[in-house]
């Protein structure tokens, strides 16, 4: 959504190619408090994936096209128990009940986990158990949603922080997403 091509046109196609190799270096996913999972999608297509198998995937590449690492960074909560096909066409939708089973099988309490744009900034899920928080506050320039953190205190319970956006830089919206010339990301909802 405009990240290469803003570090191409702000410092080089060499900077990005620095902040591709970085990235592939920083973790998939964290346990916080022995409690916690934070990571930046969701849940898996198995009940076979626990955090042995999270902690066996070789980091230090692009994500595949399907498994483990993908479903991680891409799949996504869903109101119907069981898994579904995701709407994003890669990872899963996962109901309360997968929840549930992979944070009892794993001894954790709760789930967080990033990528989908909560208009609050967070949102609650599955009883409690799994939650979404975003920290793009009007996403795309255009979505008017708050963004929010989290901080755990030391007993793991989460306090939230939410706030607005700032006022745009002097560029059109998206402008570097590569979609000639801004983006208006209602179009695709």
């Amino acid at each position: 959504y405009g990240f290469e091509g803003e570090v191409a046109s702000k410092y080089s196609k060499d900077m990005m190619t620095l902040f591709t190799d970085i990235f592939q270096w920083l973790p998939l996913a964290h346990v916080v408090g022995s409690k916690v999972l934070v990571l930046h999608g969701g849940l898996f297509s198995s009940d076979e994936t626990d955090l042995d198998v999270l902690r066996k995937i070789n980091r230090h590449m692009e994500p595949p096209d399907e498994g483990p690492m993908t479903e991680m960074l891409w799949s996504d909560p869903g109101q119907a128990p069981g898994r579904h096909p995701s709407k994003r066409g890669v990872g899963v939708a996962f109901g309360q009940d997968v929840t549930e089973k992979f944070l009892a099988a794993n001894g954790l309490e709760l789930l967080v986990r990033s990528h989908e744009c909560k208009d609050e900034g967070y949102e609650l899920e599955h009883g409690g158990k799994a939650i979404t928080v975003f920290s793009a506050p009007n996403y795309c320039d255009q979505m008017g949603n708050k963004g929010a953190f989290i901080r755990f205190e030391t007993d793991c319970k989460p306090v939230f922080t939410t706030f607005s956006h700032v006022p745009h830089p002097n560029v059109r919206p998206m402008q570097f997403a590569g979609f000639g010339g801004g983006f208006n990301f209602s179009n695709f909802l």
